[in-house]
């Protein structure tokens, strides 16, 4: 399979394909337990802190601040795990970029600037996540909206 580079083509063999496959399988599971998992996860701890149904605020806050912070922990370990995947890939690109004072004005186009597949599959999931939620809140939320 061949794929192309910043500096050429190269060639990735099957092993190499083959990795790459797995990250991206990592980052749609990591892209599950930020959507899916770690509010879940939050919401039952929250919920083991207080046996009244109405409780204070922090259980709340607990929820809020755990679910961010563990989405930014998350998020941070699919951006290695990107980086890798482009690394194994061959879509990391070989050089550093020159300042922009520092570029011919004639003849050079605009450096492509290549994210990687981590873009696409968040976009996925958070549409599915989406999807699935509205499915959830229309469809089997109990009772209707008041109005």
């Amino acid at each position: 399979m061949s794929t192309s580079t910043h500096s050429g083509s190269s060639s990735v063999g099957p092993h190499r394909h083959a990795a790459g496959v797995g990250l991206v399988i990592v980052m749609a599971l990591g892209s599950i337990v930020v959507w899916v998992v770690s509010p879940a996860v939050w919401l039952w701890i929250a919920s083991q802190m207080t046996a009244s149904t109405q409780p204070s605020l922090g259980p709340y806050l607990l929820v809020l601040v755990g679910v961010v912070l563990t989405a930014v922990v998350i998020g941070k370990f699919l951006g290695m795990v990107n980086r890798a995947h482009m690394r194994i890939t061959g879509r990391a690109p070989d050089t550093r970029k020159p300042a922009k004072w520092n570029r011919s004005m004639r003849g050079e186009r605009a450096p492509v600037n290549d994210r990687g597949v981590l873009e696409q599959v968040m976009a996925i999931s958070v549409s599915c996540a989406l999807v699935l939620f509205a499915i959830w809140f229309f469809g089997s939320a109990g009772p209707p909206l008041p109005g």
